[in-house]
């Protein structure tokens, strides 16, 4: 009998989860942390839409510098892909239910990439949303049950 073949979750993060984890933002950077690990170890796997890009970049050369950005970005993206933001996703998010035009852009680069959960900290602005949107925390505890941390 043939073994069933499982994927991974796949997982849009927020801008907002990831800058909790960027600039160490408390009290949110421990659970940020936590999915930005399980994403870097396999667990799962992470995107960030290709518009959280950049406005990481604004917010990070703003309040730092320009080399701190680029090398932030470059360590994110070791450990995330970039979900696309064409033309076909700002069709979809003209077009979403989501109040937010941003927040509809983040929903439909995660339908677009086939994400499982959008996770963000900023639940009731996705709600309503064709993908479920978790706080970091669930979803951390999800990956948990379904690909268990190695043992040490």
């Amino acid at each position: 009998m043939a073994e069933a073949v499982t994927r991974r979750l796949r997982v849009l993060l927020d801008v907002d989860v990831v800058l909790d984890v960027l600039t160490r933002r408390e009290p949110f950077f421990q659970d940020s942390a936590a999915l930005l690990a399980a994403c870097e170890t396999g667990r799962c796997d992470g995107l960030v839409a290709a518009h959280t890009v950049t406005t990481l970049w604004y917010l990070l050369a703003k309040y730092h510098d320009s080399a701190y950005a680029r090398g932030r970005l470059s360590d994110l993206l070791r450990i995330v892909r970039v979900a696309a933001v064409d033309e076909d996703v700002i069709e979809r998010a003209l077009v979403g239910a989501l109040a937010d035009f941003e927040d509809s852009v983040q929903m439909a680069a995660a339908t677009t990439a086939a994400a499982d959960y959008l996770v963000t900290r900023n639940l009731a602005d996705f709600s309503g949303g064709p993908i479920p949107a978790l706080a970091p925390a669930e979803f951390v505890t999800l990956v948990d049950k379904v690909a268990p941390r190695p043992v040490s």
